[in-house]
């Protein structure tokens, strides 16, 4: 397996980097590469926060502390005074490559930044490098600081952000299982997802370890129409499904994404309506599943299968391994539903700063059948089944029906507490037009859902919780329907 350096020794003399100068990434990540094998040979290699704005530099600082076996935090730096308290309280780290403006001020030691405190908080000061005292950080070893791990953030439908422990060989084996599946030996990418979140940071390890090309815009200006000159043919792009909704939208958009090779959808379940609309234009669409933990996708459908009419989120990637269990744990038949057991290469260690015991096999919330094909069918999250009147419900069904009226621009369907049924079904969704009322899509879903399963609370908002990558923070839909139903609107 090529380690950090070998990669980017290959890739030295190639433009690989479209719209950025490759040579500079080269030089910038051997400049911090030096600094920070420099200090590790005195101490332990340092806790490293990454939170790097620039593409290129957070790039290099990623592969300059991978390849000196620093643990690394991927970091948002846009997240709020909150979120980063959480991620201060959890890391204390030593080190912070990279600055949020409006969170802390940039006290530069070569290429490092140190934290300075906001007004009146409570934030740990991380020491500058080269301090008297000799030691970096707040001195605090309480916490294994665990060389050569990479923490991915993943906050899933809860809003609070944890780490997923992940190594270089878990990542790489991610890498593999996706060039075997699509039998590749180089993945060029097109990159507009954020680069500390899995989706994106797979998207530079496939085209950095095979040697590919890579493309980063951010989505705003591809929206815009700010299209870089790439031979799309040759090209995977990752979306989230409310960025494939805004592409279709726009027919010169449309038509420029419908000549990339492969076009992964990942991040929260697509509707049917989106899908339909995706294959009417003919975009080579491969649906994906996977998670932080799994390092992106252990099942995909590809585009070929997609264009025939098959829906499901395709077959298993060769690194893994899906089993469908009972509650009691027993491995049921094909087409039968229940949890979904992952076995991978890919699998994370765990969550900062905690291992697993199980390093081999992950159960995650989410139910689903392995078809007659081997496919993976995904029916929706175990935590989110709503029983109503004794009937379980999964939203997913529910919220594809209302997306099928074409009268939502977006939807989610939650239960609340309801003394009579246990749970009462409440659609929040965000009307396409003002003059949509609930009356209307409820008569058009009689025809197509089961009496129990059409909501019985409809909460119009202009805009639903969502997160970058498309996941809804349901704890906030608890409180909006809460207030909601306590102050309706006469």
């Amino acid at each position: 397996m090529q380690r950090p350096l070998d990669c980017l020794n290959n890739l030295a003399q190639d433009d690989w980097l479209i719209g950025y100068n490759s040579s500079e990434f080269n030089q910038v990540a051997q400049e911090l590469y030096f600094e920070l094998t420099q200090l590790s040979a005195w101490r332990t290699p340092p806790k490293i926060i990454l939170a790097e704005r620039e593409p290129l530099r957070f790039l290099a600082s990623f592969i300059a502390a991978c390849a000196a076996n620093c643990p690394v935090f991927l970091c948002n730096p846009d997240w709020g005074t909150q979120e980063w308290q959480q991620v201060f309280d959890l890391v204390q780290p030593d080190m912070i490559l990279g600055m949020a403006h409006g969170v802390w001020g940039s006290h530069c030691v070569g290429r490092v930044s140190r934290l300075v405190p906001l007004r009146g908080s409570k934030l740990r000061a991380a020491s500058p490098l080269g301090e008297a005292s000799g030691v970096m950080g707040n001195g605090n070893n309480t916490q294994c600081p665990m060389p050569n791990r990479i923490m991915i953030p993943t906050g899933g439908s809860s809003g609070q952000i944890k780490f997923a422990i992940h190594t270089w060989e878990t990542l790489i084996a991610s890498v593999q299982g996706f060039t075997e599946y699509f039998q590749l030996k180089q993945v060029n990418s097109f990159c507009v997802l954020p680069l500390y979140h899995v989706s994106g940071l797979m998207q530079f390890l496939r085209s950095f370890t095979t040697g590919a090309k890579l493309a980063i815009l951010p989505f705003k200006a591809v929206e815009s129409g700010q299209i870089l000159n790439i031979k799309k043919s040759e090209f995977f792009i990752s979306l989230v499904p409310t960025q494939l909704q805004r592409l279709l939208e726009n027919p010169e958009l449309t038509e420029w994404l419908s000549q990339f090779n492969t076009v992964l959808l990942g991040g929260a379940p697509a509707w049917n309506e989106l899908l339909e609309k995706a294959r009417f234009h003919h975009i080579r669409l491969a649906p994906t599943y996977g998670m932080t933990e799994t390092a992106s996708q252990i099942a995909t459908l590809k585009p070929d299968d997609f264009l025939s009419g098959k829906i499901s989120s395709g077959q298993i990637l060769p690194h893994a391994q899906v089993t469908i269990r009972n509650q009691q744990g027993k491995i049921l038949n094909s087409n039968q539903i229940g949890n979904i057991t992952i076995h991978a290469q890919s699998l994370a260690l765990g969550y900062y700063p905690k291992t697993r015991e199980n390093q081999d096999t992950f159960q995650v919330d989410d139910l689903g059948f392995l078809d007659d094909q081997g496919h993976l069918n995904i029916v929706g999250r175990s935590s989110d089944k709503i029983i109503t009147g004794g009937e379980n419900i999964y939203p997913a069904e529910i919220e594809s029906a209302i997306q099928a009226t074409q009268m939502v621009a977006d939807i989610c369907v939650i239960g609340i507490p309801d003394k009579h049924w246990g749970q009462a079904l409440t659609a929040i969704y965000i009307p396409k037009k003002s003059d949509t009322s609930a009356l209307k899509i409820q008569t058009l879903l009689k025809d197509k859902l089961s009496k129990f399963k059409i909501p019985k609370y409809w909460i119009p908002q202009q805009n639903l919780p969502r997160n970058s990558q498309g996941k809804i923070n349901r704890q906030q839909l608890h409180q909006i329907a809460t207030e909601f139903l306590q102050n309706p609107i006469t």
